[in-house]
């Protein structure tokens, strides 16, 4: 009894096997035949059926059999759509490429020609990330628009490239904050270089109001943690910047904020005035001690302002 379970079990397991076999070696019957009328009528058949990944070999062992006929327009278009349907991009980008570059008076060409730019948006990565195929993105579809200006799918090429641009101007925004954001003296100058510079490339950027406000911020802090040699004229700059954020925005949320950061920092530039005097004092009594001229300490000075 023990014996014919187990033979019946190897009878189930080779036939299973067989089966298996058998179906893999239909696809590969078919994929190796010189018939190529019917390789590409199941190719198209398993695209149908969205069997993508059997129709691509197929759709690709085609290529170079149909090259010069009529046919080789249409296996180029569904070469391209299958690669897309695959989310294979890169592969998909290409074909579209190749199809609107051979058949440049097909009906379908500017179909394929946005696709082509559409599959560079699509792959475009989340804003933290490197945005090398984002910049690409934007330069197809210009391309789009520049080659059929007033094509059906122009508009909608025109806002898939302020999607993009949006994008690079919130990954500007995060690169220019996290500066900011790491609090260190050179850091907040750093800062208020990478707000200033986004500003300069987006300068209708959504973020504005708080890039300036954040600016101001930057250069406060930056004045804050300074020699005090060097805080009355970086003071300064932080109260240039608090105007022109007040003009801009006179009734911006960060306003409260503004003022107190400008009024901290005309306390504080009075008090490195006054500083800066009781220091100069103390060190022109000390250099008279020492019978150093006028002259002596300001080659001094000079010296160590150069080094």
């Amino acid at each position: 009894m023990f014996l014919n379970r187990r033979s019946v079990a190897l009878w189930v397991g080779l036939l299973l096997i067989v089966l298996v076999s058998g179906c893999k070696s239909k696809f590969e019957k078919l994929r190796a035949s010189n018939n190529i009328a019917m390789k590409y009528q199941e190719a198209v058949k398993l695209y149908e059926k969205k069997k993508y990944s059997k129709a691509i070999i197929l759709f690709e062992d085609l290529q170079t059999k149909y090259r010069g006929q009529a046919e080789a327009e249409d296996l180029y278009y569904y070469t391209a759509y299958t690669a897309y349907r695959l989310k294979d991009y890169t592969s998909a980008r290409y074909h579209f490429r190749s199809f609107a570059t051979t058949y440049p008076n097909s009906p379908r060409a500017e179909e394929c020609r946005f696709m082509a730019a559409y599959c560079f948006y699509v792959d475009s990565p989340r804003p933290s990330l490197d945005q090398e195929n984002t910049r690409k993105a934007i330069d197809e579809l210009q391309l789009f628009i520049n080659l059929y200006p007033d094509g059906e799918r122009a508009e909608e090429a025109g806002q898939l490239i302020q999607n993009l641009r949006d994008k690079l101007e919130q990954k500007a925004f995060a690169n220019a904050k996290l500066y900011y954001d790491m609090g260190q003296p050179d850091d907040y100058r750093a800062a208020v270089i990478a707000f200033e510079s986004m500003l300069r490339q987006y300068p209708d950027t959504r973020y504005a109001e708080e890039i300036e406000f954040l600016i101001l911020k930057s250069q406060y802090l930056f004045a804050q943690n300074s020699m005090p040699y060097r805080q009355e004229t970086r003071f300064n700059e932080a109260i240039d910047y608090y105007q022109s954020f007040v003009e801009s925005y006179p009734q911006s949320k960060y306003k409260k904020e503004a003022d107190d950061l400008r009024s901290s920092a005309e306390k504080q530039i009075a008090y490195v005035v006054r500083r800066m005097d009781e220091i100069n004092k103390m060190r022109e009594e000390h250099e008279r001690e020492l019978g150093i001229t006028k002259e002596e300490a300001a080659v001094q000075e000079s010296t160590s302002a150069i080094q």
